[in-house]
């Protein structure tokens, strides 16, 4: 059965929390309230993957990015396309995410995401617990995405 990609619901939040713990992601700021702002990638039922967005007014940080093992580059890719649309829905105008591995950035950047320093970050955003933690993490860099 190939990988089918929907938002999330109220009914997921269960479901998110336990996978992102199994990927040792952090779950701070992950609510019922905000399932519906989780993209999950399913296989035969099983979440196979997952990418979030924290919402600021019209603007949007990517979090909460994770996958199991099998899923593909063009399926990641097409994780990000989906949450695209699924941002300008919401009618987030820009995301951000942050990432420590410096390996990722030229997927990030093929994906259509530019660097930034910390200061073009939002003001709002630093007010999320989730990114005062990034804010902690060696080598952790930011990009950015206008919608």
């Amino acid at each position: 059965m190939e990988l089918t990609m929907r938002s999330g619901e109220r009914a997921d939040f269960a479901r998110i929390i336990e996978f992102l713990e199994k990927a040792g992601l952090g779950t701070a700021g992950v609510t019922e309230e905000t399932a519906n702002l989780f993209l999950l990638a399913e296989k035969d039922g099983a979440i196979r993957g997952s990418l979030g967005i924290e919402q600021y007014g019209t603007f949007g940080l990517l979090r909460s990015l994770a996958i199991t093992p099998g899923v593909n580059e063009q399926e990641l890719l097409s994780m990000f396309e989906q949450m695209l649309l699924l941002a300008k829905n919401k009618g987030i105008a820009s995301l951000y995410l942050a990432t420590n591995k410096r390996e990722a950035i030229p997927f990030f950047e093929m994906a259509g995401f530019t660097m930034i320093v910390r200061s073009e970050l939002p003001p709002d955003f630093f007010n999320s617990p989730h990114v005062l933690n990034i804010l902690n993490v060696d080598n952790s860099v930011f990009l950015k995405f206008s919608i």
